[in-house]
């Protein structure tokens, strides 16, 4: 079963109004109930999600929009990204480079998710590394109304979702429903 929601199927419901996934992608679906579950309102805001892919961007995107927020995607093509992402009032950060967006980026009081997850060189810690997400968190924090940590943040909100949609997965076997 197609619990992580990337199934062609899955990706092509959750595209099509009025349509509904058996599966939605765990990343993208736990930013979306992070969102909602701590009050940030998406409806009519100004959504900017950093990255494509089609684990977490594109489907990151398609979430927000089915939410009534206006929908930015900024890649690496993209021309005027800071000036973008200076408008925005939800960012989320799906790109793979450590630290990149900092507070010179961002509007005052912005929702800021945090998807990254980096290693970066740090003598000092036991392993030699830290992790930190694609946000320079000490930088944004002073300007951000609402940031997630790395680590802390989406990643366990990432596992508690695959673990409702197996969940789901196992009802659904039980009773003869059909998922993919």
């Amino acid at each position: 079963k197609d619990v992580d929601g990337f199934h062609p199927m899955n990706a092509g419901l959750l595209a099509r109004r009025g349509c509904e996934p058996y599966f939605v992608p765990c990343t993208p679906w736990g930013c979306i109930v992070l969102l909602e579950r701590s009050g940030v309102p998406i409806s009519g805001k100004r959504a900017v999600v950093l990255g494509r892919s089609n684990i977490v961007g594109l489907p990151m995107a398609l979430l927000l929009q089915e939410r009534n927020a206006t929908v930015t995607v900024v890649h690496s093509r993209t021309e005027n990204a800071e000036e973008l992402m200076r408008e925005a009032d939800i960012l989320v950060a799906a790109i793979g480079k450590p630290e990149m967006v900092n507070a010179s980026m961002l509007k005052e009081g912005v929702a800021v998710i945090d998807v990254g997850i980096n290693k970066k060189d740090d003598p000092s810690a036991p392993r030699g590394y830290r992790l930190v997400g694609d946000v320079d968190f000490e930088s944004a924090k002073e300007k951000a109304g609402w940031l997630t940590p790395v680590p802390g943040g989406v990643g366990p909100m990432t596992i508690a979702i695959l673990l409702e949609n197996t969940v789901k997965a196992a009802e659904r076997a039980l009773t003869g429903t059909v998922a993919v």
